[in-house]
């Protein structure tokens, strides 16, 4: 089939939306926070209100793309998503906001199920590693620039501010004491924007082979019988709660702890654990050529962990740059752990998908409980959870027992040297 490669451009441009809307949230925390004068367990419901819509959707929303295909479903995220951002940009309050979030998150679990078969289609399957690895390079430079953009946004907003194209754009839309908000109106824009992008778009027509289509409910429980893949399942669960849990709360340790402006320092670190991320995916694409993927996922997480101790229990300036490299040691675990699971089991690859998608919902779970030993303890103490998250992932690298490992050169020419020997008569 000829490659489709405005289609691939079409979804690497999703992917980056994804990104922009989905991890802004860290850099958000401190100013909703004070805005609607929330407890850490009230400001962990919003990653909760999310992130949950995962846990809601992802299995949904494959059987919605067998039935209805890629681009109607991919419509209807967007749609989903433009709703939840309007509706908080109209009326930005605290419990509206959680609805919003649910909302928005509900469109990117969507086009998250839907746009992954249609990348392998669209670029070719020969193509499809090379394209899922730039597809989150993408997903994480956007995660890089949208702080950076809200701190734009507020600082031109500022009263002290002389008069500007935002300040004009933004008048009588956005109170004066939330300009924060300005940034969902801009998520209302991107949406309808990209509705309009995809309607007037022609897709290819995508054939699942069998193993990738989403099951009936009873594929579904029958999986979840099987101990592997509710031992991925946690593993999902841990990464997307480690993930998560550290970069939604940066902001706002660097605020308690050191008082660091949100808006510039907070915003900016945000910003680079994002940025190392896709600078460790990189270098993780050389390392799993030349060693076992369990390995270095093992190593990953023990300077993970690592970083970590100094982000907390160090200085200031030194936690400045400690936080943006748990975010470079974390870059790698979710591809090996997401490999390691479909490697595990020989068939029902496209519900299995769907189930460890459905464990995104860590991302919601693990910011509940950070904020609620937080308010108890305060919440260098609440962090202090991610240490039996990353100690899951760990394990993961001890027990994991995949029927096809990651092929690296040393086990490339071991093949090609079996392969050369001629069989005995």
């Amino acid at each position: 089939m000829k490659r489709n490669y405005y289609v691939v451009i079409l979804i690497f441009l999703t992917f980056f939306v994804i990104s922009f809307i989905t991890n802004i949230l860290g850099a958000l925390n401190p100013d909703v926070i004070q805005s609607f004068n929330l407890s850490l367990t009230l400001a962990g419901l919003l990653p909760f209100a999310f992130f949950i819509a995962y846990g809601v959707m992802s299995i949904p929303a494959g059987m919605l793309v067998e039935k209805y295909k890629e681009k109607t479903t991919m419509v209807l995220a967007f749609v989903v998503a433009f709703a939840g951002a309007l509706l908080f940009s109209m009326f930005p309050h605290y419990l509206v906001f959680l609805l919003s979030l649910f909302l928005m998150g509900t469109g990117m679990a969507m086009l998250q199920v839907a746009i992954n078969p249609l990348l392998r289609v669209a670029g070719g399957e020969e193509h499809f590693a090379f394209n899922s690895v730039l597809a989150q390079l993408i997903f994480g430079g956007a995660s890089f620039i949208a702080p950076m953009f809200l701190t734009y946004l507020i600082t031109s907003l500022d009263p002290k501010a002389g008069a500007n194209t935002v300040k004009l754009v933004f008048s009588g839309l956005v109170p004066e004491t939330l300009s924060w908000t300005s940034l969902y109106w801009v998520f209302a824009l991107i949406t309808v924007l990209m509705v309009v992008v995809i309607l007037v778009s022609r897709f290819p027509a995508v054939e699942r082979k069998e193993d990738e289509k989403a099951g009936t409910w009873e594929t579904h429980k029958n999986l979840f019988k099987q101990k592997t893949v509710i031992l991925f399942f946690i593993g999902i669960f841990a990464y997307v709660g480690t993930e998560q849990g550290v970069s939604y709360w940066i902001s706002k340790f660097l605020y308690t702890y050191h008082n660091y402006d949100p808006l510039t320092v907070g915003a900016s670190t945000v910003g680079w654990f994002w940025g190392m991320m896709s600078v460790g995916c990189l270098i993780g694409l050389v390392f799993l050529k030349l060693f076992d993927s369990r390995k270095i996922l093992s190593v990953a997480v023990l300077f993970a962990a690592t970083f970590l101790s100094v982000a907390l229990f160090g200085p200031g300036h030194i936690a400045l740059y400690a936080f943006p490299m748990v975010g470079f040691s974390l870059s790698v675990m979710w591809s090996i752990v997401f490999s390691l699971a479909l490697n595990s089991v020989d068939k029902h690859h496209g519900s299995f998908a769907g189930i460890l998608c459905t464990a995104i919902i860590g991302g919601a779970v693990i910011q509940l409980i950070i904020g609620k030993l937080g308010d108890m303890f305060g919440l260098r103490i609440g962090m202090l959870f991610i240490y039996l998250t990353l100690g899951y992932l760990f394990s993961i690298g001890i027990w994991a027992k995949p029927i096809i490992n990651n092929e690296t050169i040393s086990s490339k020419k071991k093949l090609k040297k079996a392969e050369a020997v001629p069989a005995a008569d």
